[in-house]
């Protein structure tokens, strides 16, 4: 079985992610998963997709992930890990999909606004 791929995104952040059939091992940017996300909930939200469908030491998952913060690329990994499981096999969409790891996360940032600090940070108010 050859590499199987899923892109994840979320907010800013685009998850590119390889299955590889192997023993578990989670590498981010080249680096191990324990090394690039320091928290531990976020290294809980990358797993999700895996121990839903009881596949955590079938696959090693190899992760090129850019863009946005933390959390919002361990979000984009999740994402990407549970489309590529769809490929390994298309039973685990029910139980993905249930869960909700299948769903882009549809949040993003609210543009500027002209006359505005911010999208909605208005001007500093003074009576004079």
């Amino acid at each position: 079985m050859a590499k199987l791929y899923g892109t994840g995104r979320r907010k800013k952040s685009i998850a590119r992610v390889y299955l590889v059939p192997g023993t578990g091992k989670i590498t981010i940017n080249k680096r191990s998963i324990d090394e690039y996300f320091g928290l531990e909930t976020l290294k809980v939200i990358v797993r999700q997709p895996l121990v839903a469908t009881e596949t955590v030491d079938k696959y090693d998952i190899l992760v090129n992930v850019h863009g946005g913060g933390y959390t919002g690329q361990a979000g984009a990994v999740r994402h990407g890990i549970s489309r590529a499981l769809l490929h390994v096999d298309s039973d685990f969409r029910p139980v993905l999909k249930k869960a909700g790891y299948l769903t882009r996360d549809p949040r993003m940032k609210e543009r500027k606004k002209y006359g505005l600090k911010a999208a909605r940070r208005a001007p500093q108010f003074s009576k004079r």
